[in-house]
């Protein structure tokens, strides 16, 4: 890339032409105020105004995150002007905003706060009438306030980007602008798929998860046997709450936590995960032995089995019937398990900890029910536990490392432990099919050809002692729309496939601490290219740590068959732990 010389604030540097100004200050060790700036620019748009600078051959001021800079330009960010029109934007912003701080759940990662700080915003230094505010609680998952919305464009922009999707878009003209599905739909009546990814971007509390913490502390007063487990992608980012590094593991002081928390059984997922492969796995082999529907698909995400109802209920034959993990878990807790207890499967309420706000929709799913119980009964996100953790007045930092409860329940394997991250499902298959179809294990158990944290496709064309295996991976509902229509065109050329609704895997979740640049300070200015990959890097960590690291190897799911469940697929498995597909539609304006 070609250099091109600039000045800013009358000092000379040297930068990469085709950057904007604002890009190209950063790299020059400035921190212009923005909005978008911190979140590559998904909400691009120069809108709000709040990265104003005084720029030579510019007529008046201009939106530094898309005004390019050219070779001599000169660059004033703090002089009189530049400063009182950023000052200006946000106390704009503000003016229409509903600053009820104390109750917001985004509070500490409040970025429009966090510039009204910077620039010194006024409260009230616009009076005026406020737009009409929309409110949105109906959906399991998410919930939209607009009276926090600045219309900065994010939640529209990663919607496109990850899924190539447009569930949501700007309404009205003007002052009656506002953010929301088509004609004003809830999320519970538009095809969106719940993943959350749209919460991650939002800058204030306009979009949040639908919180759940509420129903725990019912349970817990009515006399509830509450029983929590967590999710792997839940480990490699709860510390993040907590001014922990991004990517380091909390394993051991989360279920201190928790513990702490009064939960009466404190689980790993991992388990679930484990038993996912053996019923996955085993439904892999039959299928490619005995003539069925293929490729399979991977059915742990409930995010993209929202995509698939609504977009392709033609390829619903192709989805593994497996429950997800925790829903799997969830049955056993309340079949098995009450067993051992002797507890009434109707006073055990299972609460599980996701990184996934698509879970809470997943829970209530009518075809995951048995004997008219909810496999799990509540979905807290990362962040709603690092909520918990912080009310009870816990310090997380000084908390020992403590170990999940043993009984049933509580061994696993690395396999289950990489569940979390996009194309941890597939390896973790591999390793057990592997198995199965030699009768021996594979010395070196990894899978590398099936890594990687980025979204997009990954194909590999594994051979197992001569039968070979052609497999993909893909994360974001954008990529798999790929493989989804070459399926329907019958050019497929897979037999299994693994998909995660959430670019880069369950670290990625919508319901995970969110990554603020501006407000983390120790990280790496690189740190939006680099978490996920330190998300996953803790989870692989984990995994070779194990020493058991297959599925099938996990000596509480073998006890598990032969006391209770008979043999992978049987019929007690598919009773608990299998489910059906329907295509959907959900087209209805909120009243």
């Amino acid at each position: 890339m070609a250099k091109i010389n600039i000045k800013i604030e009358g000092i000379s540097y040297e930068v990469e032409e085709g950057l904007t100004i604002l890009e190209a200050a950063k790299t020059c060790g400035y921190e212009i105020p923005s909005l978008c700036a911190f979140n590559h620019g998904e909400c691009n748009q120069g809108s709000c105004r709040v990265c104003l600078v005084e720029a030579t051959g510019a007529r008046g001021l201009v939106a530094s995150c898309v005004y390019p800079v050219a070779d001599g330009m000169e660059i004033k960010i703090s002089s009189p002007a530049a400063i009182e029109a950023r000052r200006d934007s946000v106390e704009l912003l503000l003016s229409n905003h509903n600053k009820n701080c104390q109750q917001c759940d985004k509070n500490g990662q409040c970025e429009l706060l966090y510039v009204a700080n910077l620039t010194g915003a006024r409260d009230d230094a616009f009076a005026g009438g406020h737009s009409e505010v929309h409110i949105d609680r109906l959906a399991p998952s998410l919930t939209r306030d607009t009276s926090k919305c600045i219309l900065c464009g994010r939640c529209i922009e990663r919607c496109k980007n990850a899924h190539g999707l447009g569930i949501l878009g700007y309404e009205n003209r003007g002052f009656e602008t506002f953010v929301s599905p088509a004609s004003d739909r809830s999320f519970a009546d538009s095809p969106c798929i719940q993943c959350g990814q749209c919460v991650n971007v939002c800058p204030t509390g306009a979009l949040m998860e639908n919180s759940e913490i509420w129903k725990i502390d019912e349970a817990m007063k009515a006399g509830k046997t509450v029983v929590v487990q967590a999710a792997p992608a839940v480990r490699a980012a709860l510390g993040e709450e907590f001014g922990y590094p991004i990517g380091t593991p909390v394993t051991g002081k989360m279920v201190a936590a928790l513990r702490r928390l009064g939960f009466y059984r404190v689980y790993d997922v991992n388990f679930g995960a484990d038993l996912t492969i053996m019923e996955e796995g085993t439904e892999l082999l039959g299928r490619l032995n005995n003539g069925g529907v293929l490729p399979m698909i991977t059915s742990c995400s409930p995010g993209w089995i929202n995509y698939a109802e609504y977009n392709y209920s033609d390829l619903l034959p192709h989805l593994s019937s497996c429950k997800s993990p925790h829903e799997m878990q969830g049955a056993i807790i309340k079949s098995y398990w009450a067993e051992q207890h002797d507890i009434k499967p109707e006073d055990i309420f299972v609460v599980s900890v996701m990184p996934c706000v698509a879970k809470k929709f997943e829970k209530d799913r009518e075809q995951l029910k048995v004997n008219g119980l909810n496999d799990v009964d509540a979905v807290i996100t990362t962040r709603e536990l690092a909520r918990m953790i912080r009310r009870s007045g816990i310090r997380f930092d000084k908390l020992p490392d403590e170990d999940w409860d043993q009984d049933i329940m509580g061994d696993y394997s690395g396999a289950g432990v990489i569940f979390g991250v996009t194309g941890g499902v597939m390896e973790a298959a591999l390793r057990t099919v592997y198995h199965v179809l030699t009768g021996e294990e594979k010395e070196e158990i990894t899978f590398t050809e099936v890594r990687g944290h980025d979204a997009g496709i990954r194909e590999a064309f594994i051979d197992i002692n001569g039968t070979v295996v052609n497999v993909a991976i893909a994360s974001g509902m954008k990529s798999a729309k790929i493989l989804l229509d070459e399926i329907r065109e019958g050019s497929s050329r897979y037999q299994f496939i693994e998909i995660m609704g959430c670019p880069g895997g369950c670290i990625n979740g919508g319901g995970q601490p969110y990554v603020r640049p501006q407000l983390l300070p120790h990280e790496d200015d690189d740190i939006l290219d680099t978490y996920k990959e330190k998300r996953a890097q803790a989870l692989y960590t984990e995994d070779e740590r194990q020493v058991i690291r297959q599925s099938h190897n996990n000596p509480q799911i073998k006890e598990l068959y032969e006391k209770f469940l008979g043999e992978p697929n049987s019929h007690k498995a598919h009773e608990l732990l299998h489910t059906t597909y329907a295509a959907r539609e959900g087209f209805n304006s909120i009243e």
